[in-house]
C-alpha cells in the first residue's frame, strides 16, 4: 500500500512524505529505521474519507505528546495493566483490551499509537516517553518491570504511587477548601455592605446631620474608597498577583525565599514539610524496591516536590552521594528535613534496607500530615468565623451608635 505519512525525528521536527508498505505496523517499523516517529499514516484508499473535525486532527499531531491525562486516569490504566498481565494476558492483548474500552478520544489516541509502537517493538516504557501524560516515575519503574520480567508487579507500584498521591493531593485540598470558602464569603459580605447597605445610612446621617464617632468616619470612608475607587483596587491586587507570579516564575532567589517563607508559617509550614517528605519518601521506596540506580531515584523523587527551597537542599544533597557521601551524612546537613528522617535513612543505608525505611517514614509522614490537616482546619475553621465576625460586627456598631445618637437628639427635642 502507499501511505501519507507525517512523522517526526529526535529533534521533534515534523516531516511529511509517502511510503510504501504492506500494512501501518510495517510501514511505522520503515519509518522507525529512519530515525522517525510516525504521527500519522494515511493510505490511499483513505484518501475519499470524510475530513476530520479540527479537534480529532489536534488528536493525530504532535500536541498529543504534550497532552495530560489525569491522575484518577492513569491509576485507572495502571491497575488494569498490573491485573491482566498478572493474569498471564499478553502486554499487546492487555492494550488491546484498554484501547477498547477507552471512551476518551485523547487517551485512546495515545494508547493507540503505543499500541502501534508494541507490534513494531518498542518497548512500553520507550514508548511512555513520548508522552509528558506519563511522569517519569512511572516511566522509570516500568523500564526496571521490563528489565526483571516482573511488569505485573511494576504497574502495580506505579498504582500505589498514584493511589498515595491522589489520597495526599486531597488532603491538602480539604484543609485549605473551608477557610477558602470562609474567605470569599467574607469578601462577598463586604461588597454587599459596601455596595448597598452603607450608602443607604451615609445619606440618612447627612440628612440629620449627625455627629459621627470616629469608628464610623472610618467605616464610612473605607465604603465610600471601596464603592467610588473600586477599580483601583482591582488594579492594584491583579499587579500584585501578576507581579509575584512573573518573580516567582522567573527569578530564581525570590522564589527560592518565597518557598523557604512558606515553610516557616506555622501550622502551614509543618503540613506542607510533612507531606512534600512523604511524597520523597513514597517514591524513593518504589524506585529503589524497582531497582532504579540510587543517585536517578534521587533526582526523580527530588523533581515530584514542588517546593524549591527543599528542591535546592536536595540537589545539594544528590551532588554530594554523587561523589561518595551517605544520603543521611549529607541530609542532616540541613535543617528542613528532621532528625527522625535522616537517623531512619541512616539505619536503611547501614542495613540494606533502605527501600524497607523509606516505605515506612513514608506511611509514617502520610499518618502526619493527616492529623496536622485535621489540626489545622479544626483551628482555622474558628479563626476565620472570628474574623468575619469582626468585619461584620465593626460595620453594624459603626452604624447603631450614631443612630442612638440620633434618637436621643429627637426624643430630647
Amino acid at each position: 500500500m502507499h501511505y501519507h505519512y507525517t512523522a517526526v525525528n529526535y529533534k521533534n521536527k515534523k516531516s511529511h512524505g509517502f511510503i510504501n508498505a504492506e500494512n501501518k505496523a510495517d510501514a511505522i517499523a520503515h519509518l522507525q529505521e529512519e530515525g522517525l516517529t510516525a504521527l500519522s499514516l494515511t493510505n490511499e484508499a483513505e484518501k475519499g474519507a470524510a475530513p476530520k473535525s479540527i479537534w480529532e486532527m489536534e488528536l493525530t499531531g504532535s500536541d498529543i505528546h504534550k497532552a495530560k491525562i489525569q491522575k484518577k486516569k492513569l491509576l485507572t490504566i495502571m491497575n488494569q495493566m498490573g491485573i491482566m498481565i498478572k493474569a498471564g494476558v499478553s502486554l499487546s492483548m492487555a492494550m488491546g483490551v484498554l484501547i477498547d474500552s477507552e471512551k476518551d478520544k485523547k487517551v485512546k489516541q495515545i494508547l493507540n499509537e503505543m499500541n502501534d509502537d508494541l507490534y513494531t517493538g518498542i518497548p512500553i516504557s520507550d514508548s511512555m516517553t513520548k508522552f509528558k501524560a506519563f511522569p517519569e516515575i512511572i516511566v522509570n519503574i516500568v523500564q526496571s518491570g521490563e528489565a526483571n520480567g516482573r511488569l505485573d508487579t511494576a504497574f502495580e507500584r506505579c498504582a500505589k504511587i498514584l493511589d498515595k498521591e491522589i489520597q495526599l493531593t486531597a488532603k491538602l485540598k480539604g484543609a485549605t477548601g473551608y477557610p477558602i470558602f470562609l474567605l470569599i464569603l467574607t469578601v462577598f459580605l463586604m461588597i454587599v455592605m459596601n455596595a448597598f447597605v452603607l450608602p443607604n445610612f451615609v445619606s440618612i446621617f447627612k440628612e440629620f446631620d449627625a455627629k459621627l464617632p470616629a469608628i464610623t468616619i472610618f467605616v464610612m470612608s473605607v465604603s465610600s474608597f471601596i464603592t467610588t475607587k473600586w477599580y483601583l483596587i482591582v488594579l492594584g491586587v491583579f499587579l500584585i498577583i501578576f507581579t509575584f507570579v512573573i518573580l516567582r516564575k522567573k527569578y530564581y532567589p525570590f522564589a527560592l525565599a518565597v518557598d523557604r517563607f512558606l515553610l516557616l508559617i506555622p501550622g502551614v509550614g509543618t503540613l506542607l514539610k510533612q507531606s512534600y517528605i512523604a511524597r520523597f519518601c513514597r517514591i524513593m521506596s518504589s524506585l529503589v524496591e524497582a531497582g532504579v540506580d540510587i543517585v536517578k531515584a534521587l533526582e526523580i523523587s527530588r523533581d515530584v516536590i514542588p517546593n524549591r527551597f527543599m528542591k535546592d537542599k536536595l540537589t545539594q544533597i544528590i551532588g554530594e552521594v554523587k561523589v561518595g557521601s551517605s544520603i543521611n551524612a549529607s541530609m542532616a546537613r540541613f535543617p528542613v528535613f528532621d532528625a527522625l528522617l535522616v537517623s531512619m535513612i541512616k539505619v536503611g543505608e547501614e542495613s540494606g534496607m533502605l527501600f524497607e525505611t523509606m516505605e515506612k517514614m513514608a506511611t509514617l509522614y502520610e499518618q502526619q500530615t493527616d492529623e496536622t490537616t485535621k489540626r489545622l482546619t479544626s483551628a482555622m475553621e474558628p479563626a476565620m468565623t472570628v474574623i468575619i465576625a469582626v468585619v461584620v460586627g465593626t460595620v453594624v456598631i459603626s452604624i447603631v451608635i450614631p443612630m442612638f445618637g440620633m434618637y436621643n437628639v429627637i426624643s430630647s427635642g
